[in-house]
């Protein structure tokens, strides 16, 4: 009923009227009766400092990101892969290949991001699952591009095989190494008894690795490959992983004389042959030094046009022939030569040769006797020959390579 004397041409309010009251009298309820609803009589102005204070942004949700990015179908392989998230810490990660495997990584210490301990494999799809703290999974799938040029090492003694005393880990590779040290840490030969191991590199396709001195009988040697996805050269990319091992048998090493035309066999330490031989002659010596076994045929075709000596011979049955050099020093049997001449004279174009039978089925002659008691590995050292010591890379004779020399070819 005031109402009546509020003039619309004046902003004031006549009489006793405040501006409150009259939005009361008109059934307009004030502004901060909206925000506090119901509320008692007493201390209306504290109940809307409360209301203000209480409306509160909603909190947001965290949001997680991989690296590389989810849905990646030619991701690269040459990084670790990378989890984080925002507004919120991680629980947990787990990222597993499509081979089942899982990959192993770690939280920094805000809990914020998460870092594989290695690279991803290539040609692998990976999925990963991210738990925020407090919230539900979240899941991202990536697959590493497959790399386009490889290479791989064929390795010696074969898995699963005893080799003697002098059996170098021998691995030839498919593709020259331009980072010898990436590919040699990628490589470990390990022995059971323990005792330390190193490799050499022979040029850029051949890595051996040895102790300082020979094998000791009943040791066990386990080579690891850890190659996949390894940079040799510029994009190529080695692709194994496994371990192999071997054993090491009896300890037999034989000693040839060429001055008295003699070889003596020992075996652990104990003499238990004696065979006269004969040698290279004057024109053809026989490489000195410490060879080792790396071949063995009961029978075999040597030609001498396959070592550089034209047609001075081809013979398609040789007897027990067993391998020292790669350049086609043996040790054989010999069925062709006169008795007489083994102990006695020098007449091979390079080769130890022993007396022996036609047919290589003779058991009472030298040359079967010394082959039935070899085994890939022994080691056979020739003195007196007249020649030189035979280079370490020729064959697996880095033992004639002292143990600084031969650490020294180590490229970590």
């Amino acid at each position: 009923m005031g109402a009546s004397h509020i003039s619309n041409r004046s902003e004031q309010w006549p009489g006793p009227w405040s501006r409150r009251g009259l939005l009361a009298a008109l059934g307009v309820a004030p502004a901060a009766a909206v925000l506090t609803g119901c509320s008692g009589s007493a201390g209306a102005a504290d109940g809307t400092a409360r209301a203000a204070g209480s409306a509160q942004p909603a909190a947001k949700r965290p949001t997680v990101s991989v690296t590389p990015a989810d849905g990646t179908r030619k991701a690269g392989f040459t990084s670790p892969v990378v989890v984080t998230v925002a507004d919120g810490t991680l629980a947990s990660v787990k990222v597993t290949g499509n081979d089942g495997s899982e990959m192993a990584g770690s939280l920094n210490d805000a809990r914020t991001r998460w870092t594989s301990a290695k690279n991803p494999y290539s040609g692998t799809k990976y999925t990963v699952t991210a738990t925020p703290a407090g919230a539900a999974a979240q899941t991202a799938t990536f697959t590493t591009r497959s790399p386009g040029e490889t290479f791989v090492g064929y390795f010696t003694p074969e898995a699963g095989s005893t080799s003697g005393v002098g059996m170098p880990v021998s691995i030839n590779f498919t593709h020259a190494v331009k980072d010898r040290a990436a590919v040699q840490k990628a490589i470990t030969v390990t022995a059971e008894p323990a005792v330390e191991v190193v490799g050499h590199w022979f040029g850029d396709t051949r890595l051996d690795f040895r102790p300082e001195t020979y094998w000791a009988s009943g040791t066990k040697v386990t080579l690891s490959l850890r190659l996949k996805d390894v940079e040799g050269s510029d994009g190529v990319y080695g692709v194994q992983h496994k371990d192999v091992t071997f054993h090491i048998g009896r300890a037999q090493i034989s000693t040839v004389d060429l001055s008295t035309k003699e070889m003596t066999v020992r075996r652990d330490g104990a003499t238990i042959a004696t065979y006269p031989v004969s040698g290279g002659n004057a024109q053809h010596t026989t490489w000195s030094g410490i060879m080792v076994i790396s071949e063995r045929f009961k029978q075999t075709r040597m030609e001498s046009s396959t070592v550089g000596l034209g047609d001075e011979y081809d013979i398609s049955d040789v007897p027990h022939a067993q391998r020292l050099t790669t350049s086609g020093t043996f040790v054989h049997g010999n069925y062709w030569a006169s008795t007489s001449v083994f102990g006695h004279q020098n007449t091979s174009h390079g080769c130890v040769g022993l007396h022996d039978a036609k047919g290589a089925n003779d058991s009472s002659v030298a040359g079967y006797e010394f082959y039935d008691s070899s085994m890939l590995g022994d080691v056979v050292v020739v003195r007196n020959s007249g020649e030189k010591t035979v280079d370490p890379a020729n064959g697996l004779n880095g033992w004639n390579l002292s143990w600084s020399q031969w650490k020294a070819g180590s490229a970590v």
